[in-house]
């Protein structure tokens, strides 16, 4: 699977390639299990600042997963269970991802496409991209771990629209939406994506892991602990801070180790 899921890395950013552009890049269970180890390893690595995920080529991110893989893989409710299984501990593993993702969307992202590119901190898609979850044709439920981002981003009410109506929609109608970060000309779509993912790795990799930590936390409603307080005011103990403090007193980039 490790061809059908690609890493390439440039520097502290890594970006991840759904590989089967000769199926769109539709997704299979072996496709879901290597994505979802491949986010764990990458999460863990501290050389990393952002990671940028995208489908093969430019006419689609995914369309979600491969239908003729159904009657051997979820022909029935106990082989759709572990099926399940598998693409919850991928969306776990991305949702859980420490470092900054960015969603580089090309064409077609519907159904597990739109599910994983809903995932990433930012995402960037072409003015002729197209969003969707038409499961529904399909008779198919979005189970709770799929649905999660959907909401997340979209709010209840539009996340039923999307899924009742089973409608496939432009990116403008997608960024109303808020299921993506930015609409660009076509042919811009992997130079933004890039200059975002930039952007990112020049800032402080301690800040940004922070402020995905704390984003994820303020979605429990539970009271912050002393302790989660406190972590608030950690990074006036780092070496980024009084690179960067020094960085502005100085006019001069700053350049920041992660320490």
């Amino acid at each position: 699977m490790a061809d059908l899921i690609l890493v390439q890395r440039d520097g502290a950013i890594a970006t991840v390639v759904l590989n089967r552009p000769e199926k769109l890049n539709a997704l299979t269970r072996p496709m879901w299990k290597r994505l979802g180890a491949v986010f764990t390893e990458l999460s863990a690595d501290d050389t990393l600042r952002c990671i940028v995920i995208r489908g093969a080529g430019t006419k689609a991110f995914a369309p979600g997963n491969d239908i003729s893989e159904f009657t051997t893989e979820r022909s029935n409710v106990e082989q759709a269970r572990g099926y399940g299984e598998d693409m919850r501990r991928t969306i776990e593993a991305i949702g859980a991802c420490r470092h900054p993702v960015v969603a580089q969307i090309h064409g077609i992202c519907v159904g597990g496409g739109l599910e994983i590119a809903g995932l990433a901190d930012i995402r960037i898609c072409g003015e002729s991209s197209r969003f969707g979850a038409p499961i529904n044709k399909l008779g198919l439920v979005m189970a709770y771990a799929e649905i999660g981002s959907l909401i997340s981003l979209a709010g209840e009410a539009a996340a039923l629209e999307i899924l009742l109506e089973g409608r496939v929609f432009d990116a403008q109608e997608a960024k109303d939406k808020g299921l993506v970060t930015r609409v660009v000309p076509d042919d811009q779509v992997e130079a933004e994506a890039l200059a975002t993912a930039q952007r990112i790795a020049d800032g402080a990799p301690l800040v940004a892991r922070w402020h995905k930590k704390f984003a994820r936390r303020l979605r429990d409603a539970r009271p912050l602990s002393e302790a989660e307080y406190l972590e608030g005011f950690e990074c006036f103990g780092t070496a980024d801070f009084r690179e960067g403090y020094r960085a502005f007193l100085e006019k001069r980039k700053p350049s920041f180790e992660g320490k």
